[in-house]
């Protein structure tokens, strides 16, 4: 099986890339705009037709796509995560390759839930910032397509790799400064927000499931539990031999360049108390839980990596930095 993937220098797109490629079935290329891509090629700008002429260059079964932005103003966002889209069902569309196309989106599409339930595939999207709507546009576009397509709707990733400005990154490194300076006390903030993460790695298993899959639509990749960003501090805080204090600052988190919080010190705070709540970053309120059951059934997906483990792998890398 051939397989177009997109996108294989991000965070999703790397541990896809190495989980297609121990399938020595696969026969992967990888297209982005990276130097080390096979091919270069930005689907934010490129034309339809000139990927269409790849497409049947190649003739890839699958095309799978983690590109994206997750960062940005409206416009940024709207470029690289629908009109990108857009660009690949039409060169799909154009190309006689016939290729299946995986498309990766986001439980942000979903927008805030109420608390204590899962959501399922069939919920209404109401996404709460541009990042989210963006990213279903680019979904209504993939299932209006007309193509054998499927969209992974991927909860809360998390796990090596993790991104230094998502909120268990951000806690990572203020964890691993308040230890470098011997402080005792660290301040956080929007410890409250409870969210489904699902390992990067486990995420991987799910795109490949779906290469291999005939099933068609939305399909949800969680765990289908819901956790604490306090429980996940905790955990994150024992793996990482932290014996300081803990100190919750109440209220959804103010987003500001640098960390999750700050050690006593106060320099550098990236998440303070607001003096009344702002909307939470990610438009998601503060619950989200995936209801996993579709991923289940229909792709013989289940999660396999525990969030301890998830966590200790986020704190690896943060101790190693200088």
């Amino acid at each position: 099986m051939r397989v177009l993937l997109l996108g294989a220098n991000g965070y999703l797109g790397r541990f896809v890339a190495d989980r297609l490629l121990a399938d020595p079935a696969v026969q992967l290329t990888a297209l982005g705009r990276g130097d080390d891509a096979d091919v270069r090629f930005d689907l934010a700008t490129g034309s339809p037709g000139a990927l269409t002429r790849f497409l049947d260059a190649v003739h890839p079964g699958v095309v799978v796509n983690c590109a994206g932005a997750t960062r940005g103003g409206a416009r940024e966002l709207t470029r690289h995560n629908t009109v990108a889209v857009a660009t690949v069902c039409e060169a799909l569309r154009r190309s006689g390759c016939g290729a299946r196309l995986v498309q990766i989106g986001c439980a942000s599409e979903y927008g805030p839930s109420q608390p204590g339930s899962s959501t399922a595939e069939d919920a209404v999207p109401r996404p709460g910032g541009p990042y989210g709507v963006s990213k279903l546009a680019a979904t209504e576009l993939v299932l209006g397509s007309g193509l054998d397509a499927i969209v992974l709707r991927v909860f809360s990733p998390v796990g090596p790799g993790t991104p230094a400005g998502s909120p268990l990154g951000r806690l990572a490194e203020a964890m691993r400064r308040a230890m470098q300076s011997g402080d005792g006390e660290l301040k956080l903030g929007g410890l409250g927000v409870q969210r489904d993460f699902v390992d990067v790695r486990d995420v991987a298993r799910a795109v490949h499931a779906a290469s291999l899959s005939a099933a068609q639509g939305v399909v949800n990749i969680g765990t289908g539990r819901s956790v604490k960003l306090r429980d996940a501090a905790a955990v994150l805080a024992r793996v990482a031999g932290y014996a300081g204090a803990l100190h919750e600052l109440d209220g959804p988190p103010v987003m500001r360049p640098g960390l999750i919080g700050s050690p006593r010190s106060g320099e550098g705070a990236a998440l303070e108390h607001p003096a009344t709540p702002s909307p939470y970053p990610d438009g998601c309120g503060s619950w989200q839980q995936a209801d996993v059951r579709t991923a289940r059934d229909r792709l013989g997906w289940r999660p396999r990596i525990n969030l301890e483990e998830s966590l200790a792998d986020i704190w690896m890398e943060a101790a190693c930095r200088i």
